[in-house]
């Protein structure tokens, strides 16, 4: 009987211990499988940069996770969730974007000596957290076969009433129009702004439908002549699979706005590092695989963005359009003037 008992203590106190000694190790776990994995809120949508994330996982052996949105749902998640939403890096498509999360006291600076070395100053804050991943510019487009050559020089001449009826542009709730709007604020000021944007509202063709590429498509079925697209919706075209994509933007004239008067308005893709990320190490090592020529580059020719770093090779078709002067980039004025761009749009009718 005392032999019995001794017995059923001892075996009580070895799974007592066996018990204690999983809990810590279970405690332990999860935080050490979170090392091994990037969790990266996005708001893009292109295949190549799955691709180049799987790159990363075989040189790595980290693991990237992707959760999709739109960058103001995906920056209320961290603010709300804090820690809970696992994030480590936030996507966004726009630089004033960037700057509103950094202002919302979602990200934390990024310590990177060789980030520094491969994104040009211009196009990154580190002490607030973000960097450019892409740039792209705001491209003026024609029909070739119905519009002169030289006839349209810069952004001002979209509000000429020479082109009542003619011009083509997405709403004015577009992130990339109300940028373009703020840029204009910053650089000429409201007055001058206001007065460009209620031109370009007399001057429309028809209600703002569709993305760029509508724009473009509407251009080749004579529905305008003129229309106002990002660089890469018109590579992207030029490269499609789809026929009528691709036919009607061979059709078409570019023009980089502005190159003698403050140059094309530019914008970036690009990442924060978020504040409470559980593996920062790990997402810069992310940041830093894609800013290298090598990822720049297959970015770039998958994208039809232009790289940010200056080294990177670019897809022959950006190449054969050649170097255009860019307006200064300003994240933080495309954040600081982006609600004035929307009360401008509402006034001069854009819908």
């Amino acid at each position: 009987m005392g032999k019995t008992s001794y017995t059923s203590a001892a075996l009580a106190l070895l799974l007592t211990a066996m018990l204690a000694a999983g809990c810590a190790a279970g405690g332990g776990a999860p935080s050490d499988a979170r090392q091994q994995v990037v969790h990266v809120f996005s708001a893009r949508h292109y295949g190549i940069d799955r691709e180049l994330y799987d790159a990363f996982e075989r040189e790595s052996g980290l693991r990237v996770v992707e959760t999709k949105g739109t960058a103001e749902e995906l920056i209320a998640r961290l603010r709300e969730e804090g820690a809970a939403a696992g994030a480590d890096l936030l996507i966004a498509v726009d630089g004033g974007v960037l700057v509103d999360a950094g202002e919302a006291g979602v990200l934390q600076p990024i310590d990177s000596p060789l980030l520094e070395r491969q994104v040009p100053g211009r196009l990154r804050d580190a002490d607030s957290g973000w960097i450019g991943l892409t740039t792209r510019a705001r491209i003026i487009v024609y029909a070739a076969d119905r519009v002169e050559e030289g006839a349209i020089a810069g952004y001002a001449d979209l509000a000429d009433p020479r082109w009542r009826g003619k011009v083509l542009a997405r709403s004015s709730t577009s992130l990339y129009n109300e940028s373009l709007l703020a840029s204009f604020i910053a650089g000429q000021g409201a007055d001058r702004a206001a007065a460009w944007a209620e031109g370009v509202a007399s001057n429309l063709a028809r209600p703002p439908e569709g993305g760029d590429r509508s724009q473009a498509l509407a251009v080749y079925r004579g529905e305008g002549d003129v229309a106002i697209m990002n660089t890469y919706y018109l590579g992207q075209m030029l490269a499609s699979g789809d026929s009528e994509e691709a036919r009607a933007a061979a059709l078409l004239g570019i023009v980089f706005p502005d190159q003698d008067s403050g140059g094309t308005h530019v914008n970036i893709s690009g990442a924060g590092l978020v504040r409470d990320a559980p593996n920062a190490e790990g997402a810069i090592r992310l940041l830093e695989f894609l800013t290298a020529p090598e990822a720049q580059a297959q970015l770039s020719g998958g994208s039809m963005e232009y790289p940010v770093h200056p080294e990177a090779e670019l897809p022959e078709l950006l190449a054969e359009w050649g170097e255009f002067d860019a307006q200064p980039f300003d994240a933080r004025a495309l954040s600081r003037y982006r609600q004035l761009a929307a009360e401008l749009f509402a006034r001069a009718d854009w819908p």
